[in-house]
């Protein structure tokens, strides 16, 4: 996993204090007077709760002491309204809460796709896809869930304990001294646990991703697991992975949960001190028994949020770690940076050059060593080789998925690099051998060629990609389901939606990388003559390892090392009797060796 986004825990900027002033400056402040509200609502109900404890002592003490019954119902009816408003108070403010919590939910995950997509391929080729999956979807909700959490700490449970303390300070101040000194041991017992609760948290969030990306490659490779019948092999990784963070999860129950026994005991204490001086005050001291009882209501209720207020470092440094993989994506620098500022390409006539290109992946592995060759206007160019020797990664250069070390990339003699890839791309049309096609209809792949796009132009160009015909065969037509990466399609029928994708796009330079290899005779034909219909007039470069799929090619240069070695037409380069006469006369005896029907071999 790239240091670029993963910090270190000790790291400034992911410091709690540090990502707790940021969130409430950065998303809590943009809805301070939703939580303005939310918290005079608290406030409100804080004081129900307080009052609430304070009237008990003169019920007892008008039941009791006064035996005044038309007093006590007067006290039962305040205490009914008061009840009846706190109700309307809590749900005022836990769903005023919930609002800005889901808002803040989804800005936080517009913000992560919005910064995914601002990256390059690069990025994302050591990463699985269910690590963004899990930023997303935890790192999003962990944001709203600490700023929640302070609000609800300081909002509800503060403001009632300190209305319950005042409480029992006017019924008691002495008492209400000694039923307090148990709280700074607990204090300093439970400082020792946030630190072993983050490590656990951290290690539970990564185990969760890895049950992630078990689960989705075993969907996405089902095929694959079924023919080889890894089923066994994949059940025993996923128990595996679930078993690590059941493993954690037990842990975090057990390192969460000892604040419990440590509270209960103190609280116990306290509340035994409190009852026997309480019963002292009675008996000894003439205190009136409404006294006794509206303190010890007041310590019952403030038990509670006293043991939150407690808890809340751990919980905030258990939600903190999804923050913090939250902004270890948004804040680092992005490898793909906006460049909109920069001219667009204008395209003329879309000659395209390459100059001396040279490029790598890896630092000890050159791919492009000098690569040259010119794709001319309006024409057919075609690269062939051998696997690894440059081809595809031309294509990613030249639709800038990386830039060029050395050398230089031109279209009408316009650099790409100094021009914005908005531009360069919305003016290529793709079409790859692995077709993708996005989960929902026919008509919605087709139109991602160009957004907007009417009925009668999606119609034309399934039409001239052959696809319009096997489209309408479908009993919703155009309508129809695609499926997850398009699998309720033939190979065939994706290949020619994939067609009309391009073709709607109307880009005057069109890359085909290997577009038949995976088709059968009679859907490569179909394909090719589709094809014929995209490429015509415009600047078409191929990829091919069929080499007599690209026989009727303006030109062709044969890619090797990652340089162009040989360049001419079909039977300019056959007669050279170089490397193309060489691999054509090998691809020759290998379908010879085959049964007629099938088709000719990629090249190895």
């Amino acid at each position: 996993m790239n240091d670029q986004i993963l910090q270190s825990a000790d790291d400034e900027r992911y410091r709690a204090t540090t990502l707790i002033r940021r969130l409430l400056t950065e998303q809590g402040l943009v809805h301070w007077k939703k939580y303005a509200v939310a918290f005079t609502l608290m406030a409100i109900s804080a004081a129900c709760t307080a009052l609430s404890a304070y009237l008990i002592g003169d019920v007892i003490n008008q039941a009791y002491v006064n035996r005044n019954l038309p007093g006590i119902v007067i006290l039962g009816g305040i205490t009914a309204a008061l009840f009846a408003v706190k109700g309307v108070a809590t749900y005022g403010h836990s769903v005023m809460l919930s609002h800005i919590g889901n808002r803040i939910i989804a800005n936080n995950q517009r913000a992560v796709f919005a910064k995914l997509l601002s990256e390059g391929l690069r990025f994302f080729s050591d990463r699985h896809s269910t690590e963004f999956i899990a930023r997303l979807s935890t790192g999003a909700a962990s944001a709203t869930q600490v700023i929640n959490l302070l609000v609800v700490s300081f909002g509800r449970d503060l403001l009632s304990l300190i209305g319950l303390i005042i409480v029992m300070v006017v019924q008691d101040p002495l008492m209400s001294f000694f039923s307090f000194i148990v709280a700074p041991p607990a204090f300093l017992i439970l400082r020792k646990l946030i630190r072993r609760i983050y490590a656990i948290a951290r290690t539970q969030f990564h185990g969760g991703t890895r049950i992630l990306e078990t689960l989705q490659e075993t969907l996405q490779g089902i095929r694959i697991v079924k023919a080889f019948t890894l089923e066994d092999t994949m059940r025993e990784r996923f128990d595996r992975n679930v078993a690590a963070v059941e493993h954690e999860a037990n842990k975090m129950a057990r390192v969460g949960a000892r604040a419990s026994p440590l509270m209960e005991t103190l609280g116990g204490c306290a509340i035994a001190i409190a009852i026997t001086y309480g019963g002292y005050r009675v008996i000894d001291t003439g205190a009136t028994p409404g006294q006794f009882f509206s303190f010890i209501t007041a310590f019952l209720l403030a038990y509670e949020p006293a043991k939150r207020l407690a808890r809340l470092n751990i919980e905030l440094n258990s939600a903190l770690v999804g923050v913090r993989v939250l902004f270890e994506v948004i804040d680092s620098p992005p490898t793909e940076p906006s460049d909109l500022n920069m001219p667009a390409l204008k395209v003329g006539t879309a000659r395209l050059e390459l100059e001396d290109v040279h490029f790598h992946y890896r630092s000890d592995e050159s791919i492009l060593r000098g690569m040259s060759f010119v794709a001319e206007p309006g024409m057919l160019t075609a690269l062939v080789g051998p696997s690894g020797g440059g081809k595809s990664t031309v294509f990613s250069l030249i639709m800038r998925f990386y830039d060029t070390e050395r050398g230089k990339l031109t279209i009408d003699g316009q650099d790409i690099s100094a021009v914005s890839r908005h531009s360069l791309r919305q003016n290529i049309a793709y079409v790859g051998q692995d077709v993708f096609l996005f989960r929902g209809t026919v008509r919605e792949n087709i139109a991602f060629g160009k957004p907007g796009a009417s009925e009668d132009e999606i119609v034309a160009a399934a039409k001239a990609a052959y696809a319009h015909d096997f489209i309408t065969t479908f009993p919703r037509g155009y309508d129809t389901p695609v499926g997850e990466h398009g699998l309720q399609l033939s190979g065939g029928q994706r290949q020619r939606v994939a067609i009309a994708r391009a073709l709607i796009k109307n880009a005057p330079i069109i890359l085909l990388d290997e577009a038949t290899a995976a088709l059968d005779s009679e859907s490569e034909l179909q394909v090719r003559e589709a094809m014929e219909h995209l490429c015509k007039g415009k600047t078409t470069l191929a990829i091919a390892h069929r080499l007599h799929t690209i026989s009727h090619a303006d030109r062709i240069y044969v890619v090797e090392d990652g340089r162009a070695v040989e360049s001419g037409r079909h039977d300019e380069l056959l007669s050279k009797d170089g490397r193309y006469a060489a691999f054509y006369r090998l691809q020759l005896k290998q379908q010879e060796a085959r049964p007629q029907a099938e088709p000719a071999p990629a090249m190895s």
